[in-house]
């Protein structure tokens, strides 16, 4: 799952075999649905539509792409009014772009529903007033901290002596610039540091944005009213926080993206990461840092922790014949959330489903997960079509300058707003 969701597709193994175009709404018999995916979320269905089959006698056909390939379908398939598909499995991001070829879902989104969905994903559902999508899985940032360091007797009187407080997952910016100060440390005495406090992702853009929530902004980037907030306050705070922890992160900071990173921590090069909750069940048994792995609550800035959602829904194409049947299926995946808990990604979309396991052994990430996006400053993207090209074209690059020593954020920035500005037709 390339793209604003955190890369999920490049840090799975997985086939990315495609199935052609065959098996679609209209070459399929009536005991037959197709869904489009993108390759990395396929796991999380395939459980959901076994059952769905035994229950209903309705099969599911998956058609799996690599997530440009399936963006790229999706917009030819739409565009062309000719469909394959009877259900497909959109990035939050792309619902506003294909708003007005999908079937509304507002009979299913009942007050009990959306009651126990996250108030971020309940917003991003809609397009213009109308539900279009319904959460099969959300994802967000956590943290991540090595335990053998945070709870090694030396290092906690160290930390106490230098910063005059306990040692401990920290939960705001002062306390993990600190931390991160401290665990930049050179462990074998060969007058090269080895352990980095942190990391700084420059090639991707969801990170800066919770920092950039975490200040308390009213608005991510672009407004409802299609103001660009880049350059005022808020985005200088958040920019340069972001970039003050380079001194305790690795080199290389402007390609650094999710599978770098991921990297990086399972090797033990790094005491803590802010990374999507997801990667706490896919740490490698050989890992350096097996079973020396905490999770928490994402950390807070002024406004409050944060973290973006990155969720998928599940939405019907309007020209789908199999109208009945794909609602069927959507409020299926609902009603069985449950089955997509023992998957590879292991993520949920209901509350009361990752309440359920939160206190499980090999869930502890759920209960930072819930904490994270119910955090009143958890808000998702905004609800525009050209989401994807003003990460693109003005978010990343600017990330990526800010990263290099001597940069101007407060240039960057307003360099940032006027291309995003110019994106928007502002």
């Amino acid at each position: 799952m390339v793209g604003s969701t955190g890369a999920l597709a490049a840090l799975l193994v997985v086939s990315l075999a495609g199935c052609g175009v065959g098996g679609g709404s209209t070459a399929s018999g009536d005991d037959t649905i197709t869904v489009l995916v993108e390759a990395g979320g396929h796991g999380e269905l395939q459980p959901i539509a076994d059952q769905f089959e035994k229950d209903t006698g309705t099969s599911v056909t998956f058609v799996e792409l690599p997530y440009d390939g399936l963006y790229n379908r999706l917009n030819s398939e739409f565009s062309s009014g000719s469909l394959s598909f009877d259900v497909a499995a959109l990035d939050a991001i792309w619902l506003p772009t294909f708003a007005e070829a999908l079937t509304p879902l507002d009979d299913i989104f009942t007050d009990e529903v959306q009651s126990d969905l996250f108030p971020a994903l309940v917003t991003e559902a809609q397009v213009d007033g109308a539900f279009v999508g319904m959460p099969a899985w959300t994802n967000s940032e956590i943290l991540y901290y090595r335990t053998d360091l945070f709870e090694d007797p030396t290092q906690q009187a160290n930390f106490k002596a230098e910063y005059g407080y306990d040692l401990a997952p920290p939960t705001t910016w002062e306390q993990y610039s600190d931390t991160a100060a401290f665990f930049t440390q050179d462990t074998d005495g060969d007058g090269q540091v080895d352990v980095y406090g942190t990391d700084v992702k420059g090639a991707v853009e969801t990170e800066w944005l919770a920092t950039l929530s975490q200040t308390g902004a009213s608005d991510m980037v672009v407004g409802n009213d299609g103001t660009v907030s880049l350059g005022d306050a808020d985005s200088l705070e958040a920019l340069d926080f972001y970039t003050s922890l380079l001194p305790y992160a690795p080199s290389g900071a402007a390609q650094l993206d999710w599978a770098g990173s991921q990297n990086l921590f399972n090797q033990g090069q790094l005491a803590m990461m802010r990374f999507w909750a997801h990667a706490y069940k896919q740490i490698p048994s050989d890992s350096a840092v097996a079973g020396n792995v905490g999770v928490t609550t994402m950390i807070g800035g002024p406004g409050g922790v944060a973290g973006v959602p990155g969720a998928w829904y599940l939405s019907v194409p309007s020209g789908t014949s199999k109208q009945d049947k794909a609602l069927e299926f959507v409020q299926y995946a609902f009603d069985h959330n449950e089955l997509s808990v023992d998957t590879d990604l292991g993520l949920a979309s209901r509350i009361s489903v990752l309440e359920q396991y939160q206190d499980e052994p090999g869930y502890e990430n759920y209960k930072p997960l819930i904490e994270t996006l119910n955090a009143q400053a958890t808000v998702p993207r905004p609800a525009t079509p050209q989401w994807q090209e003003i990460v693109d074209s003005a978010l990343i690059p600017m990330i990526q300058k800010a990263v290099v020593p001597g940069a101007d954020n407060q240039q960057l920035l307003d360099d940032a707003k006027a291309q995003v500005q110019s994106i928007i037709g502002d």
